[in-house]
């Protein structure tokens, strides 16, 4: 197919069609003459994820390096998660006290060497934002968050893929496509939560009013 029909199937602009082959992104297509080129289905899917992981909020460069990551996996399971994560957890200067972050992700069953020294950083430096703002997570409700990240944790682990590429892109779209939807699923809960519980109370004080 020539370009414009790569546009229509995806819905993805020409321009920008154009814009993500000069990053590096999308491989060049099959030269038939000076100034066209074919391009075939993998072109598709690879547009498809391109535009998944930019709409998901991924800048260039993690894009860049989540596709490498698809193209290049490393050889193990386990690398392979870490592979998805550093390319979507932003770098930090220096050295983060972890002790705090150790002593709470010790509830997830972690032990040392278990994970990337980068992903306990995240850890702490939440940790770190809450003690600032003067904000406490009550200990019931630390379990309660921990408890459902290790379900939800062992479930999506319980679901990659036997075939080796289909785990790859399992893990590693995965990995950033399915955080804001966690995000907004949490919104909507503490919203339906909040009816629960308020809607009741509020038109038990009316009626005292009354």
């Amino acid at each position: 197919m020539r370009v414009s029909e790569l546009s229509a199937r995806t819905g993805v602009s020409v321009a920008t069609i154009k814009y993500y082959r000069r990053e590096g992104l999308l491989p060049e297509g099959v030269r038939s003459a000076a100034t066209q080129a074919t391009y075939d289905d993998a072109h598709v899917s690879r547009l498809r994820v391109i535009r998944a992981l930019i709409e998901s909020g991924a800048s260039i460069a993690e894009t860049r390096t989540v596709l490498d990551t698809l193209d290049r996996p490393p050889a193990r399971p386990q690398e392979l998660l870490g592979a998805a994560h550093a390319a979507i957890t932003p770098s930090v200067e220096g050295d983060a006290d972890l002790s705090a972050a150790e002593r709470l992700v010790g509830g997830l069953g972690w032990q040392p060497g278990s994970c990337d020294p980068y992903v306990l950083s995240g850890v702490a430096r939440a940790l770190e934002t809450l003690d600032r703002a003067d904000f406490q997570v009550s200990d019931d409700l630390m379990a309660v968050y921990l408890d459902a990240i290790r379900r939800i944790a062992r479930a999506e682990i319980a679901g990659v893929p036997a075939d080796p590429d289909e785990a790859v892109r399992y893990v590693v779209l995965g990995s950033v496509l399915i955080e804001p939807l966690l995000l907004a699923l949490r919104r909507v809960a503490e919203q339906v939560a909040s009816v629960e519980r308020f809607a009741g109370a509020a038109g038990s004080a009316t009626m005292s009013v009354e």
